[in-house]
């Protein structure tokens, strides 16, 4: 079993290295990147990655278009921002010894927020499945929040993928308004008509839901926060697909 570990890039220079630095299992690691204008790929060509520079196809298609470049069937795919804790890179060279029994498997991420790990709000266990066989498997969606669809077996592996997010507000701030253009987007693509308790209701329930309900409150200061954040979320989605539309 050879692993290819595909990582899509944009101006990536400050976690390239702590991705591709965890990677020791994987038999190739492969960069593509889609236009950065830091030192991102010269890192990654540094410490021994495979650059590819290729134009935007969107999240699930840039992915995809990873995963077809790649030496090997088997695909680990990481976001730039995320990195193998030590116990799940033990886990997956278990894998590679044994062999695998399914066609995909997802694993628990885990989230440092403003410099704390959060367990709650929502936001663990997260699994996502990014190690998988690319002939039994492919990204899908057109827009946001892309997953991984098996067509087979899945397993799930027990230790954390570690997804390291906003160090700041601002840089959430921005994110939330790229994330938000492209989720109105797909609303007004779907003829979706937004009412007013999209715009009141569902970001208060949202608020209820993470802070309370997910047991947001454990999370401290940095739980309420992202209460709000999801909250805010919410409703920006709708108002920019009602100003879309």
């Amino acid at each position: 079993m050879n692993i290819s570990a595909t990582i899509i890039t944009l101006n990536e220079q400050a976690s390239i290295a702590r991705a591709i630095e965890s990677l020791r299992c994987c038999d190739e690691v492969l960069v593509v990147d889609s236009g950065s204008s830091d030192r991102t790929m010269e890192i990654a060509a540094k410490l021994g990655a495979r650059v590819v520079e290729a134009p935007w196809r969107g999240y699930a298609g840039q992915k995809n278009f990873a995963a077809g470049q790649a030496s090997h069937d088997w695909i680990l795919s990481m976001d730039a921002d995320e990195a193998l804790s030590e116990a799940l890179e033990a886990e997956i060279w278990r894998i590679k010894k044994n062999g695998p029994r399914f066609d995909g498997y997802t694993m628990p991420r885990m989230a440092r927020y403003l410099g704390r790990w959060i367990q709650h709000s929502g936001w663990y266990p997260d699994r996502k499945v990014r190690l998988y066989d690319r002939r039994k498997a492919q990204w899908i969606g057109e827009y946001v929040h892309e997953s991984v669809r098996v067509d087979g077996t899945l397993g799930h592996l027990e230790c954390n993928l570690l997804h390291y997010t906003y160090s700041s507000l601002s840089e959430q701030l921005r994110v939330i308004d790229r994330y938000t253009t492209l989720a109105a987007e797909e609303l007004v693509a779907r003829k979706h008509r937004v009412y007013w308790t999209d715009l009141v209701v569902d970001p208060f329930w949202t608020f209820t839901r993470t802070y309370f309900f997910q047991a947001g409150f454990l999370d401290g200061m940095e739980g309420l926060t992202i209460a709000f954040m999801a909250a805010f979320y919410t409703f920006l989605k709708y108002a920019k697909a009602r100003n879309m539309s």
